[in-house]
């Protein structure tokens, strides 16, 4: 197990080899997406979930989008170009990534799996998972999406009324 320290590092040294500026905050734990925005002080949309999702054939891809939005299901499938994704549990997506869940960030994951970014994000300095928890990262989306050559495309719905931070 790697400890928070290390996967900062990881997170780091994989985004100086791919050009990207990144910068690391330090923060509390939050109860909410809006507690969370408040406490970097920054909009709920400019937070980034990364969700690691398994399709069938046991790999899997990252989906970047905005924290008040979620996953649009058959969105995603049609432009990943399959019929069946899931979530993977924690361990798995521990396994697929190095990072654990809650923390997970495409940068310095152990597996350079295929990013799909929803149109949402770009144009924006956004914030997301740092490899560890208690810390968030900060990117330009655009440079994010094209170190890692990502697909951007409508992948996501509004999130519900009174959903938790996920």
């Amino acid at each position: 197990m790697t400890t928070p320290s290390e996967s900062l590092s990881r997170a780091r040294d994989a985004a100086q080899a791919r050009g990207l500026e990144v910068s690391f905050r330090e923060r509390p734990a939050a109860r909410s997406l809006a507690e969370a925005a408040a406490l970097l002080g920054i909009r709920p949309a400019d937070i980034v979930k990364t969700l690691v999702v398994k399709r069938s054939d046991d790999t899997y891809l990252f989906a970047l989008v905005p924290g008040d939005r979620v996953i649009s299901w058959p969105k995603l499938r049609a432009v990943v170009g399959v019929n069946k994704l899931r979530l993977p549990d924690a361990d798995h997506a521990l396994a697929a990534t190095g990072y654990a869940r809650g923390t997970i960030v495409p940068i310095g994951s152990t597996v350079d799996w295929p990013v799909f970014a929803d149109e949402r994000i770009t144009g924006k300095r956004i914030a997301m998972g740092a490899g560890a928890p208690g810390y968030s990262l900060f990117v330009d989306a655009d440079a994010l999406i094209a170190a890692y050559g990502a697909t951007v495309a409508d992948i996501s719905v509004e999130e519900p009324p009174g959903a938790p931070l996920s």
